[in-house]
């Protein structure tokens, strides 16, 4: 929340490509390049998909929304995700499986050129083949040179995309870093203790943390 502006920081700072930035709104968030992706996906499910990626954006030409250039752009930020699974951008949201409004939700964050995405449970209660479908689109992303940040309790699914790997306590870093250097037990340990009892087990390493909000 505080990265994306939602809730500011009460104490110490965000360094955001290596300079002190100030980040207390999501308009901030946005104009630094950091899209965030909520859980409930903030779809509407009555708006088709265009509609919905352009919701509060729309583009106008001589006082007429652009119909044309939108479902251009709709197409476009689909297929950078190789989001192939939709029928039709006119179809409603509402009709869509969960990993395609999840792919359009994600699709809609990073049209603004996002350089990096925040996900919040992006695979929750989707089936096996939804949730393929929503880690492709984050591999995607990565391969965009897009930074994707996952906030997840599947850790199926961690170690499948995951480059680099946080785990959280009470609200504290209990572990972090390369998700090679990580294993589920391990991995699980931190998470309900705070602690893993391997020997050499993971320590915090805060050295890209500066002043962890309160």
């Amino acid at each position: 929340k505080a990265i994306s502006g939602i809730s500011p920081p009460d104490e110490g700072e965000i360094v955001w490509q290596g300079r002190p930035v100030h980040v207390r709104t999501p308009k901030d968030a946005a104009a630094l390049g950091i899209a965030t992706v909520y859980q409930d996906l903030a779809l509407c499910d009555n708006l088709d998909i265009v509609q919905n990626m352009y919701l509060g954006r729309e583009i106008v030409a001589r006082r007429l929304l652009d119909e044309s250039a939108m479902e251009l752009g709709a197409k476009r930020a689909l297929a950078e995700l190789s989001v192939v699974t939709v029928r039709s951008i006119r179809q409603a949201v509402g009709s869509l499986s969960g990993g395609q409004r999840q792919a359009v939700a994600v699709a809609k964050a990073v049209m603004g050129n996002a350089r990096l995405v925040i996900l919040d449970e992006p695979t929750a209660a989707l089936g096996v083949s939804q949730t393929a479908m929503v880690l492709d689109v984050i591999a995607h992303l990565a391969e965009r040179g897009v930074a994707v940040l996952v906030i997840s309790h599947n850790l199926t699914d961690v170690f499948a995309v995951a480059d680099y790997i946080a785990v959280l306590y009470l609200g504290r870093i209990a572990g972090s870093g390369p998700a090679a250097d990580f294993d589920t037990h391990s991995t699980v340990e931190l998470i309900t203790t705070g602690r893993a009892s391997r020997p050499g087990a993971l320590v915090p390493d805060t050295s890209a943390v500066a002043g962890a909000p309160s």
